[in-house]
């Protein structure tokens, strides 16, 4: 499976410059155009869906194979990754990968998600520092 990545970003919700990610091939993954039944973020994200007894799994050889792309996970949480990659004209591109399942059960054979985003704009750009409050 190939995927181009042009989607808002879950967080911003602006336009996303596209990004071309090869998604690899996993054995028990197919295309979810619902996201698990997630109407606002299908509108977001390319989805996919495989069980929950194989997603790290999946995550494990996406990530290996976005390597080789010169895609670097860069961070996230317990259930997301971000990765980046430095553009040829300096500043990065990013995308991140949320995985999630339906409701709060442990169930290795019960379906689970994953939903890909691009995240527009610089990623590596220096955030803009808080002013200091009035006193």
């Amino acid at each position: 499976m190939s995927v181009s990545i042009l989607m808002a970003a879950v967080l911003a919700q602006t336009p996303a410059a596209p990004l071309d990610v090869s998604v690899p091939a996993v054995a028990g993954v197919t295309a979810d155009p619902t996201c698990g039944g997630r109407s606002e973020l299908a509108t977001m994200a390319t989805c996919v869906v495989t069980t929950q007894a194989a997603i790290s799994g999946v995550i494990d050889a996406w990530t290996a194979d976005f390597e080789r792309q010169g895609w670097l996970a860069a961070g996230g949480g317990d259930n997301r990754v971000v990765y980046v990659r430095r553009r040829a004209e300096g500043g990065c591109d990013g995308f991140q990968i949320l995985a999630f399942a339906d409701g709060n059960v442990a169930a290795p054979a019960a379906p689970a998600y994953l939903a890909m985003a691009a995240i527009p704009g610089d990623v590596c750009a220096a955030q803009p520092s808080t002013p200091a409050s009035p006193q």
